[in-house]
Order: structure tokens, then sequence, then C-alpha cells
């Protein structure tokens, strides 16, 4: 027996821009009864006409969201699905959950799928929690005495036990979220698809979610993860999928598509310069430049660990008398926040006036703080403490190599989102052993 759980063959799915269903552009987002009426009347023809001719749509009414996409998931796999905003995942997985229809091509699907996708997918407002659970049940071919079965850990895991009885249209999106998440996951579908709606839940409630995504995969069901974090996606999923503008760019062991995908959003290497009237910020405050720079070599795109370096953000006043804050964020390759550095513990800060002119700030970064891997600053330029003169995200990249004088002998990955050389002491009777020639 084929250890296939899905398969998908050529898809691609095309929308038309601005226009209902029988093709007519809608410029308004309420219709008319007699706009209704008209459409209702005209869709026995649209729909004869469609069977008899078949019409070329006009492309420049039209966009694909997702183009000629092939892959197959073997049972037990945990897939994370990556990109952009706009790539297709959401597109992808709609498909999938059987909500859309493709344009071209076939998804073959061996088993019961259980989706979440957005905040109260499948879940009927009026009804109450403990109804929605039954209602799901049924929708995933489950039968009562199944759903009955799991009931409880369903609504233990999902912690609205007091709102069991509760009409879910007043729920929060977190309750939904909880709710719903606890319903596709013990329900026991053979595939289990998880849009990036955890981001609704708190912290603790995602790395439960993510612990029971992990446990389902033990139990040798599918999953298919889309997520934002690279983080999770690192941990939980094995293989990794990665889509850009409606097509699968890259599809294989997960470090390696994370690598690509890190690259794809790196800045512009790692200094920018603008002219004053291109550069990026208000009519009173223009960022002119951001470099990383170390004192032996000026703007560099590589340092080592070892290396002391600074960031350089030159910016122009145009209009005087603003208390100015420069700000930088860094970012990991796998886009996650390391720090947020401004000059807080200036007794000045905040309390001093800038006057027209051009100014630099520096902000250093110590060596022996970051770990390998590319990095992203995003830089800010704030008057007083919350008015934003210059946004600008991921406006340099920069890579930190691993020369390996701080590892010791270890050779291996090292884990951890900075990687700080601290200071230790040891005391005891332990005595050194010689090197060995």
């Amino acid at each position: 027996m084929s250890d296939i759980v899905l398969r998908v063959e050529g898809l691609s799915k095309r929308y038309r821009i601005g226009a209902d269903q029988s093709g007519n552009v809608s410029f308004h987002r309420y219709k008319s009864l007699r706009d209704s009426l008209g459409t209702m009347a005209r869709r026995p023809i649209h729909a004869l006409r469609s069977a008899l001719i078949r019409e070329p749509m006009d492309e420049s009414n039209s966009f694909w969201a997702l183009r000629d996409i092939n892959f197959e998931i073997k049972t037990g796999e945990v897939v994370g699905i990556i990109g952009r905003n706009g790539a297709g995942k959401s597109t992808l997985l709609k498909i999938l959950s059987r909500i859309t229809k493709p344009t071209v091509g076939h998804v073959a699907l061996y088993g019961r799928i259980g989706s979440l996708l957005e905040v109260g997918t499948g879940f009927h407002p009026e009804l109450t929690g403990r109804e929605n659970i039954y209602l799901n049940g049924a929708v995933l071919g489950m039968t009562h005495a199944e759903v009955k079965a799991r009931f409880n850990e369903i609504v233990a895991f999902s912690e609205i036990d007091k709102f069991l009885d509760t009409a879910v249209k007043h729920y929060s999106s977190g309750m939904y979220m909880r709710l719903a998440f606890a319903v596709a996951a013990h329900l026991e579908p053979e595939i289990l698809v998880v849009d990036e709606v955890l981001a609704v839940g708190d912290g603790e409630f995602q790395r439960k979610c993510l612990g029971k995504m992990g446990e389902v995969a033990q139990q040798g069901r599918t999953v298919l993860f889309v997520s934002h974090s690279m983080a999770a996606i690192r941990t939980l999923c094995g293989r990794a999928i990665l889509l850009s503008q409606g097509k699968v760019v890259a599809d294989g062991p997960t470090d390696a598509v994370l690598s690509l995908y890190e690259r794809s959003w790196q800045g512009a290497g790692a200094q920018r310069v603008w002219g004053e009237d291109s550069a990026p910020g208000s009519d009173r405050v223009k960022l002119l430049s951001v470099s990383l720079q170390t004192p032996d070599l000026g703007p560099v795109s590589t340092i080592s660990r070892t290396d002391d370096a600074e960031v350089v953000v030159q910016f122009a006043v145009r209009t005087g008398g603003l208390r100015l804050n420069p700000h930088i964020h860094l970012f990991n390759g796998a886009g996650q926040l390391l720090f947020i550095s401004t000059n807080l513990h200036d007794p000045l800060f905040g309390k001093t006036k800038f006057e027209t002119g051009t100014y630099t700030a520096r902000c250093k970064i110590p060596s022996k703080l970051l770990n390998s891997g590319p990095h992203d600053v995003t830089v800010y330029v704030i008057e007083g403490l919350s008015t934003w003169e210059v946004a600008v995200n991921r406006v340099i990249s920069f890579e930190v190599g691993d020369d390996g004088s701080d590892r010791g002998d270890y050779v291996g990955g090292w884990a951890g989102l900075i990687r700080p050389t601290l200071d230790w002491k040891m005391e005891g009777p332990a005595q050194r052993t010689p090197d060995q020639g």
C-alpha cells in the first residue's frame, strides 16, 4: 500500500481582479435589488455560454495566486509551508481543505483532513462551543460516539470549559482559536492543516499547540503548517516547501529551504546610501545612510564573532528644535528580534534639541555577542517618545562568521539566538589533564 497521503499535480489558481462571479467588474461593496435580480437572471445564460464557448480570461483583469504546483506528502510527515505575504500559502491550504476549487490541476487526498485556516473557520456563531465540537466532528466524518470519546480532552485542552454552553459569537478571538485548534487536533484527522492563526494565542498556548502538533506527528499523522515563525518551522518540521509568487521554488530538508528563504529577503548589503531628495523619512528628518563598520575596514558585509562593529546611522534634520532618538532593531536570519537599542543611558536622552544639519549616530555591537549567521538591521529615528520620523525595515544585512577561536574543541552548530562569551569561574579539586600529543 502506498504511503502517500497527499498528492498535488499541476495545481493552479487564477482570480479575477475586482470582478463578480458573472465577470462584471464591481465598483461598489453593496448591490441594489435591481443589480441582484439582474445578476440572477443572467447567471443561467453565462453558465450556458461558458459551457459552449471557452473564452480566454483577460489577463489584465486577473492574476495567478498559484501556478503549476506539484508535490507529494507521505504519511507522518510534518511539512512547513513558507513564503512572503502574497506568495500563495493560504490559497494552497484552502484548496487542499476543499474550501476553494483550483482553476487547473488535481489534488488527491487519502484520508480525512482537519483544517484550522483562520479564527472561527467551520464554526456556527449561533451554536454553543459544545454544539460546535459535535458539528466539526460531523464535518470531519466522525460519528457521535467518536466525538464523545474525545470530548473531555478537547475541552480540557481548549481551557474554555466555563463558556462551553455559550454561543461562540460571544467568544473572543483567543477563545475561538483555542477551541478551533483543540477540535482540529483531537478529532484524529489523517491530515492536520494549520495556518498562521496560532499568532492569535498567547505565548503559553502557542507552545502548547506546537507540542500537540508534534504529538500528532509522532502518532503517524501528517501535519501541514504555515507560519512566519522560522523558529517554529525549524523546531516542528522536517521538511519545508517555499512558495514565491505562486510557485514552488524549493522543497526539501527544513534547514536548507530556510537558508534559501532567509537569504531571499536579506537587505541590499551592509551599506545603504540615499541622496537627500530620495531619502526615506519625514519632511523634518531624512535618513541619508546606514552601514555596518569595523574600526579597521570601514563598511563591511561580513564580520567575525570576535570583531567589534558599529551600526552607523547618518540623518539630516530639516526642522530645528526636535528631540530625536535613533533606534536600531537587530534580527537574526530567522526573522527573530534579538534586541532593540537606543541611547537610554545618556542623561540627556530625550532632552537634547537637534538643530538643522547632518548628524551621525554610532551604535557599538561588542565582539563575542552574536551567533554566527545572517543578520538584519531596522532603523528608526523617533521624535520625543512616540513620533516616528524615520522607519526603514531591514535596511542593511550582514553575515557573522565563526573563525572557531572561541569554541574550543566543539565543532557542532551552536544553538541560541545570541552567543555571548561570559566569564566563568571553576572551584574544586579537579586538575587539568595534560594535552595529548
